[in-house]
């Protein structure tokens, strides 16, 4: 289907932005949940704190949907495996929607999670090979900027919806766009049965690089500090900082704004000075997250720390992302999945610490402090790489086996400039 891989030199296909879309819709289903927690609680009877665990929820589908959906679909179609990953996707949303059983809904949550795995697990492949090698790059990049997009538009849009129409209206919003989603998928993507080009056992024996955990627990660490905090900083902002609940959108937008320039920090820094940018970002996060704890008093400084949170913690991000496909070059499919768990094993692990420092006696500083203590430890994996590039020259296993770029033009190595 030519409309969909071909294209004029400089232009990227136009798959590569309809997948696009349907990560900014993932992206805002994941974490909506943090602007509507207050109205989620209450209409379920259960503390703020509990509601919380829905966040958890996704998070542990991601981990385990992401490397079991890049293992178990490669030669699958892939057409049949991102329409079937929409449908799941909405069909977890209506149900969700129409239940009145925090359990039920805990469920939905997570086989929504396990779609949203396999989405993103083909998804990255079709974007780099539709691409080309020459552009893969840049079309990973847009496909994540679909769920950074998704912090400055979609989480603050759902928020407010929610507020007039109650918490299950954006899911049903999201139940509908992902349907509308499927269809569009269905007609860009061609009827192709595309055939793995790594098996599985050389994806796995790929996975031996040592730096390349260093890079997973950094990505564990950053984002679990950052999300602890962002889980539960609608009462940090209504309770503490005195600002109206429906004035919590708009700070929303501030993180999603602060996301997205850190994201493009770190894409910009990161070639050149990967380590640097990623220790700076990490020490700069940290303290932002800190000084949460004694000035969220004020709504001006409140809202000014969440922005520097975002715009310091979501730096790390892509660094720490190509990083780690450049250490497992001959396992960019099964790396881009365990990079995207990694993410979301933080925010399991965070936001539960953060939920259960809320219910103790430091109340509403307690989440900021997880994410202190989390992001402080990033410190340790980020300062080892850089001491072990300096030491040694970089081990990239792709060129133990193959000169010619990753499979399916996964994410290009990036230059060593440590």
């Amino acid at each position: 289907m030519p409309s969909a891989t071909g294209t004029r030199a400089g232009k990227l296909p136009l798959v590569v932005w309809v997948l696009a879309a349907g990560t900014f819709l993932m992206g805002t289903t994941e974490f909506v949940i943090a602007g509507l927690l207050p109205e989620i609680a209450g209409d379920l009877g259960t503390s703020v704190s509990h509601a919380g665990l829905l966040i958890t929820a996704f998070a542990i589908g991601m981990i385990v949907g992401g490397p079991t959906m890049a293992l178990a679909t490669p030669r699958l179609p892939r057409r049949l495996t991102l329409t079937s990953a929409l449908a799941v996707f909405a069909l977890g949303h209506v149900v969700a929607a129409l239940s009145s059983s925090f359990t039920v809904i805990l469920a939905a949550r997570v086989i929504t999670a396990l779609a949203t795995g396999a989405f993103w697990a083909v998804g990255f492949v079709i974007v780099t090979a539709a691409a080309g090698p020459a552009r893969a790059t840049r079309a990973v990049g847009v496909m994540m900027g679909g769920l950074t997009l998704a912090n400055v538009v979609g989480v603050p849009v759902g928020s407010f919806v929610g507020q007039y129409t109650g918490w299950r209206g954006p899911f049903w919003a999201l139940a509908v766009l992902a349907a509308l989603a499927a269809v569009f998928v269905g007609r860009f993507i061609p009827r192709t049965e595309q055939r793995a080009d790594v098996s599985v056992r050389a994806e796995v024996r790929a996975l031996r690089q040592g730096r390349l955990w260093l890079a997973l627990a950094a990505a564990v660490l950053i984002m679990g500090g950052v999300l602890a905090t962002y889980t539960y900083i609608t009462p940090l902002l209504t309770d503490r900082a005195g600002i109206p609940a429906g004035a919590v959108p708009l700070v929303l937008i501030v993180f999603g704004l602060g996301a997205l320039g850190g994201t493009a920090i770190g894409g910009r820094l990161g070639d050149r000075h990967p380590m640097a940018t990623t220790i700076t970002a990490a020490a700069v996060t940290a303290l932002a997250l800190f000084l949460l704890i004694p000035l969220s008093t004020g709504p001006v400084t409140a809202v000014a720390l969440v922005f520097l949170m975002a715009l310091a913690g979501f730096t790390v991000n892509p660094v720490v992302t190509a990083l780690a496909v450049r250490f497992a070059g001959d396992a960019p499919t099964l790396t881009l999945a365990l990079t995207t768990s990694a993410y979301n094993t933080g925010i399991a692990a965070g936001s539960a610490l953060a939920g259960t420092a809320l219910d103790s006696s430091l109340g509403l500083s307690g989440p900021a402090l997880v994410g202190t203590l989390s992001v402080t430890l990033t410190l340790l994996p980020l300062i080892v790489l850089a001491l072990t590039g300096a030491r040694r020259p970089d081990r990239i296993v792709a060129q133990r086996t193959a000169p010619a770029p990753a499979p399916d033009g996964a994410t290009a190595p990036v230059p060593s400039r440590h």
